[in-house]
């Protein structure tokens, strides 16, 4: 678990993957605790990263970028990244910038199973 003022993120293993939750807002002060932590060793053997939205109350454009950075990062290591659907806030934001069409989004982490 990291804490980093009003981000928390949970890391979980499950299976082949890594599920990190994510809880508070994801914006410039607290995108380098994202960063760091799927950078930790932990993230390098997974088949496949989810991170789970679900319980983000903001975010902001350097959130975005973070997020679509994991996704090049994980697809250049030849891993699955997927979004667990967030606050009607965060879809909003992520379909205003047209991120979603991007991103593999999923409603629940055991989602990326099927």
């Amino acid at each position: 678990m990291a804490l980093d003022g009003n981000l928390l993120i949970d890391v979980s293993r499950e299976a082949d993957r890594v599920v990190l939750r994510l809880n508070g807002e994801l914006d410039l002060a607290s995108v380098p605790l994202l960063e760091s932590t799927v950078q930790s060793s932990t993230l390098d053997d997974p088949a496949t990263i989810v991170l789970d939205l679900r319980g983000l109350e903001f975010i902001d454009s350097t959130g975005l970028r973070a997020i679509l950075l994991q996704d090049k990062r994980s697809a250049e290591r030849g891993q699955t990244f997927a979004l667990v659907r967030g606050s009607e806030q965060v879809q909003r934001l992520m379909r205003m910038t047209g991120v979603d069409e991007h991103l593999k989004l999923i409603d629940s982490p055991e989602e990326i199973l099927l």
